[in-house]
């Protein structure tokens, strides 16, 4: 739906099962235009698109997409952004670290993502600027090598060029969004400002690099590496980093005492890599690769009580849910980028909210539908912007 200041603002389909076109659309059908009728039944209603590899490929037929551009008409939806950072299947399997599979050291990667800005270009209505979302390039794990990392480089700014011909020959603004999160090879502001002086260090004064690249910030990835908002967004402001989408999540957090951790292990699910980075009272940090390792790994530099860590978990709760002692979430980051956005409005225009843990929810956090689920994000996230001037024209 299209808000104050040319913003807009979608949920992620990647809540939903769809690894085929005809799954994807159906799960539009039979979910997204119910959502609509609760949230946004007068107004055009924006989606934000995930389309796997097979879904594209699928989509790029050319009479399969026309009758998705009579339905989008038909139904008075629009798609604005898509989700490019799941490849593959996306649900009810083993993802955790394969949803970095492929990285953009893999031509597959390229390909795809090139796919979906052609797609992307057709979808836009006029005068809407159109961004796609990607992993930060790999897992940090995967990369052993400088040369890895050159590759991945040299894979982004084809892309770029894609972007900008396209940009070009269609007339429409689009953008690619790096995606930072926890072991990620880019994982956080001082990581994503070095390496996008690598690539302007590449490719020395030019402009695409500014208008076709950026990052996709994620309220949640941000929030687990003990990030603060203001400061994090002004690093990337001032090193002119294009934020290219903002994906409306939160992520959990608690102090690491017997009874946090006995909680915690409902949501240690074997589906999504679930990164834990814990803070001792000094500051430092000390990385997990997955909730059940830190779950595990606890007795080796067990604490006081008195004098726990913080843990913050990479692990996407419903934006509307309520903290449940001992367990606690991050929704202060997102009310804190949103401040930031109240404040310049041109910050960006693509808001996404990712929840898109629904199968992998505790029974407690998913006693509703995932319909009744999703319109509960959206009048939370609503009522937000609403308080900071940033709904309705």
């Amino acid at each position: 739906m299209r808000l104050n200041h040319g913003i807009h603002l979608a949920y992620s389909t990647n809540v939903h099962r769809g690894e085929t076109w005809c799954e994807t659309l159906d799960s539009l059908v039979n979910y997204t235009l119910a959502v609509r009728q609760k949230v946004c039944p007068q107004k055009p209603f924006a989606i934000g698109l995930r389309l796997s590899h097979q879904a594209a490929i699928e989509l790029s037929d050319p009479i399969t997409l026309l009758e998705f551009q009579r339905w989008l008409e038909k139904n008075s939806c629009y798609v604005f952004t898509i989700n490019g950072f799941p490849f593959g299947r996306f649900h009810g399997t083993r993802v955790k670290e394969n949803v970095y599979r492929p990285d953009w050291t893999s031509p597959e990667r390229l390909d795809y993502t090139n796919l979906l800005f052609d797609l992307l270009a057709q979808l836009l209505p006029a005068g809407i600027e159109g961004s796609v979302s990607t992993l930060p390039g790999s897992f940090k794990e995967f990369i052993r090598t400088g040369e890895q990392q050159q590759i991945i480089r040299e894979s982004l700014w084809k892309c770029v060029e894609h972007v900008a011909q396209l940009a070009e020959s269609t007339g429409k603004k689009l953008h690619l969004g790096l995606e930072p999160e926890p072991l990620g090879l880019i994982e956080n502001s001082r990581e994503t400002v070095r390496f996008f002086e690598q690539l302007r260090d590449e490719h020395p004064r030019d402009p695409r690099l500014g208008v076709h690249l950026g990052v996709n910030y994620d309220t949640c990835h941000f929030a687990v590496e003990f990030e603060e908002p203001r400061p994090a967004l002004a690093v990337l402001r001032d090193a002119g980093i294009r934020i290219s989408k903002i994906h409306l999540s939160s992520a959990l957090k608690t102090i690491a005492t017997p009874e946090a951790r006995a909680a915690l292990k409902q949501f240690a699910d074997d589906v999504y890599l679930h990164q834990v980075v814990a803070r001792n009272a000094d500051g430092t940090l000390k990385f997990h690769r997955d909730l059940p390792d830190a779950l595990a790994n606890f007795p080796n530099f067990q604490l006081p009580t008195s004098n726990s860590e913080e843990w913050r978990i990479h692990f996407h709760v419903p934006l509307h849910a309520p903290a449940a002692p001992p367990l606690q979430n991050t929704s202060d980051h997102l009310l804190g980028v949103l401040d930031v956005l109240a404040e310049t409005p041109a910050l960006c225009t693509h808001l996404e909210m990712e929840t898109y843990t629904w199968e992998v929810l505790p029974p407690e956090l998913k006693s509703r539908s995932v319909v009744e689920q999703l319109a509960g994000e959206y009048h939370w996230t609503l009522s937000r912007l609403a308080e900071r001037g940033l709904t309705g024209e």
